[in-house]
């Protein structure tokens, strides 16, 4: 009778026990190395594959698996399940990351910061995308490729390049409140426990009688707004390239878990009717003035992934991952945004990525009626039908899972913006009204850094969008590069197209 195999013998993927994991199979001592040697084959083939693409952008990114706790009664506001009762606590996985850069790039970037967060509800997944500024570059999702390639690498010399990064942001206006706030110090924030994270965009809360609401995500961090100099991050990009993702393991680790504060804007169709702003145009924000915001929950982080790969790089987040109570709204980057993370996702991960234990919904199992495809390992549907209508007792929609309809109306045609507001009130208002004289001293002194590798044509057109946003903003800029102020001042004056023609090369 055969001894049954130690539970700590080393085997092949398939179970098969290991004699040698040290020598090849070989034609006598000196070799060469014989083609049935199957472990040696199945463990290089293996490896030549453990690496699955790179995400395009949020590549490099630490992760954490935690609660999130209601705190207030938002009941008359959306019938979620998760957000039905105080002190209700629901399992996340939180995912923090950099945007612009490889997974080998420094955590001290100036570069946005990625803050996903899934919730594992008994009504299916509901995952939070959103980033550590409440506005973006862009409102048109047509504009974004070209947007993430100037962020990136030049197609010639494959290094970062001043010239790209500036001409496209100086053509493109409504960028100025992003690249205000990403110039500033909160551009470099110290680790990502001392950021806050936000949706950007708009969603919409529905509520159990069909009445629906405009809302805006502000997740507050509890251990303090905290931010790197230019001359810090600079330091610590070359010094510890890894310091926000090891703070993170290491917080968590000695039991110092980081937790945020979940506040919410929330207006009604009617108050969006004729609000000053356009409130999908996620180039701006809410002023808190207007719509104050209000404490709904806590997000605590408290669990250490146990294998980086399994969780945090297979970790796969998508904004139409969406529970009834909560819907998304005519905003057009948002609506791109809610079919390419999960295009991206089956590019990356493949058909089945859902089923990946870190993407699974595990209290509301997957029932579909989806098939088939690589690396689906579980019963694949077993015999059941997989067609719907069918009569023989397969899952069958839920009305009650409808969401509300709201009006919308118009030509199908490619329109550009025309809301009255225009794209520089706000960052104005940032530079004068928000900043005090350090944080403003610090926002020209890093874009003047940044700017300076620019040709002088760009420099010019850049720093007059941000003499529109306030001539002493574009003054002390040009004043920084050396450009002429009245010349910039003359700039600002034009029109978007005219000051394109005149900065032509």
């Amino acid at each position: 009778m055969n001894e049954k195999k130690k539970t700590n013998t080393m085997t092949t993927g398939f179970g098969i026990p290991v004699g040698d994991d040290q020598n090849s199979l070989t034609a006598g001592e000196r070799g060469p190395v014989l083609m049935q040697d199957v472990h040696l084959l199945d463990k290089l083939s293996h490896f030549d594959r453990e690496r699955i693409p790179e995400r395009v952008v949020h590549a490099k990114g630490a992760g954490a698996g935690g609660y999130f706790e209601v705190t207030e009664d938002v009941s008359k506001y959306t019938k979620a399940a998760f957000l039905s009762e105080v002190g209700k606590k629901t399992e996340v996985f939180a995912r923090f990351s950099t945007v612009g850069g490889e997974k080998g790039s420094a955590d001290a970037a100036r570069d946005p910061r990625g803050f996903a967060v899934k919730f594992y509800t008994e009504e299916g997944n509901y995952d939070f995308v959103g980033n550590n500024t409440p506005v973006f570059f862009i409102r048109d999702p047509l504009k974004f490729p070209d947007f993430i390639h100037t962020q990136k690498r030049h197609p010639a010399t494959n290094c970062k390049d001043a010239d790209m990064f500036w001409d496209f942001l100086s053509l493109t206006p409504e960028s100025t409140h992003q690249v205000t706030i990403l110039f500033s110090d909160r551009g470099t924030p110290a680790t990502y426990r001392n950021m806050n994270g936000y949706s950007s965009h708009t969603y919409k809360w529905y509520n159990e009688d069909g009445e629906y609401f405009w809302v805006q995500y502000h997740f507050k961090t509890d251990q303090g707004i905290e931010n790197l100099t230019r001359e810090e991050a600079e330091k610590m990009s070359a010094t510890d390239p890894d310091h926000a993702t090891r703070d993170l393991y290491e917080a968590i680790e000695r039991g110092d878990y980081p937790s945020w504060t979940l506040e919410m804007q929330i207006m009604t169709p009617e108050e969006a009717e004729e609000y000053r702003f356009d409130i999908t145009d996620i180039t701006k924000v809410w002023p808190h003035g207007d719509f104050p915001t209000i404490k709904i929950g806590k997000l605590v982080l408290n669990r250490n992934p146990d294998n980086y790969f399994a969780e945090v790089e297979q970790a796969a987040f998508s904004p139409a991952n969406l529970v009834p109570g909560i819907g998304i709204s005519p905003d057009k980057m948002l609506q791109a945004r809610v079919f390419s993370y999960h295009d991206t996702h089956i590019h990356r991960l493949g058909p089945n990525y859902n089923l990946i234990p870190v993407n699974r919904p595990k209290n509301s199992p997957e029932n579909s009626y989806q098939r088939d495809g690589f690396m689906r390992v579980d019963g694949n549907g077993g015999s059941g039908p997989n067609y719907w209508p069918n009569s023989f007792n397969g899952p069958s929609p839920d009305p009650d899972a409808l969401e509300p309809p709201f009006e919308v109306s118009g030509l199908a045609q490619r329109t550009p913006y025309t809301h009255p507001n225009d794209d520089f009130v706000q960052p104005g208002n940032l530079y004068r009204d928000v900043m005090d004289d350090e944080a403003r001293t610090h926002l020209v002194g890093n874009i003047v850094s940044h700017l300076s590798g620019a040709v002088k044509r760009i420099q010019l057109r850049q720093a007059a969008l941000f003499f529109k946003a306030d001539p002493d903003y574009g003054t002390r800029v040009a004043e920084g590069l050396g450009l002429d102020v009245q010349k910039v001042k003359e700039l600002a004056e034009m029109t978007k197209e005219e000051r394109a023609k005149a900065t032509e090369e």
